[in-house]
């Protein structure tokens, strides 16, 4: 699909933001600086990063936690978490959870889910970003939909300032590392963790088997599944979006739900939902 078709089937004119394209393009042409800056501790520090602000923050924190509340946790470690999140450079809590509410409310429908699959690969993966309309973007809209986290101070600061975490965090890797940890840790990071976080919003809406007929195209991927830490379990998902565990059968891997097992295990996550015992056989 192209962009001028795009922009004409919405009954809403659509703008590009230069902006939103100027900063994600810097990002990754700042990435492309890695062969220069390489070593081995650097690289490490990506996968530990990715992990940690991927798994963690998105996928436990602002997706199983935050969006659909699959399990809870003492406050502190919820704060804690969602911090995290906030380090990932994928917007503010609210922004993201108000987004991932509507997305399963609308699924894939052209004007109401934000990065609808039916739009097209390109549209769900990114162009949404760069094409932004305001009831997804702007606070004053979005708000509404995660009236639970809004009302939290703690929960509105990280939405406002949740770019600027990546300060103390680049001063953080420079000391410890260098400008080798910085480019590593921050730039190829980020743009490494924004398509793993994508391909959810694209791929797993076009390929893969389906275990659930839900009225989406949702799908299971396992590629996307590793990409992802278990994320890729995309209609598994949708069928029953508030399950803390997204791999069902065994071969299902779920790198997230270890660490909600984990937590379940040390007594500080409580209430986790399980699939429902007549589905796990399937």
């Amino acid at each position: 699909m192209t962009t001028n078709n795009l922009l004409t089937e919405p009954r809403r004119h659509l703008s590009l933001n230069w902006f939103t394209v100027f900063f994600f393009a810097s990002v990754h042409l700042l990435a492309l600086l890695a062969p220069w800056f390489f070593s081995w501790s650097a690289l490490g520090v990506t996968l530990f990063l990715h992990w940690l602000f991927g798994s963690i923050g998105i996928c436990l924190g602002y997706h199983r936690l935050l969006s659909h509340r699959s399990f809870q946790v003492p406050q502190w470690l919820e704060y804690a978490i969602a911090l995290i999140g906030a380090l990932a450079l994928q917007g503010g809590p609210i922004f993201w959870v108000a987004g991932h509410r509507l997305h399963h409310a609308f699924t894939e429908d052209k004007e109401k889910d934000p990065y609808s699959a039916s739009r097209g690969f390109w549209w769900s993966h990114m162009l949404w970003l760069f094409y932004p309309q305001a009831e997804f973007f702007d606070y004053q809209q979005y708000r509404r939909f995660a009236p639970d986290l809004d009302r939290d101070p703690v929960y509105r600061w990280l939405n406002r300032y949740f770019f600027l975490l990546q300060i103390p965090l680049g001063l953080l890797l420079y000391a410890i590392g260098g400008w080798s940890f910085v480019v590593w840790g921050i730039f190829v990071r980020a743009v490494l963790l924004w398509h793993s976080t994508w391909f959810i919003n694209s791929v797993t809406h076009l390929w893969g088997y389906r275990t659930f007929d839900t009225a989406d195209n949702s799908r299971n991927l396992w590629w996307a599944a590793i990409f992802t830490y278990g994320e890729g379990w995309h209609n598994n998902h949708h069928a029953h979006p508030n399950v803390a565990k997204a791999g069902w059968r065994w071969w299902e891997l779920d790198v997230t739900w270890w660490a909600i097992w984990v937590l379940k295990r040390m007594g500080l996550a409580r209430k986790v939902v399980m699939p429902p015992s007549e589905t796990l056989s399937r």
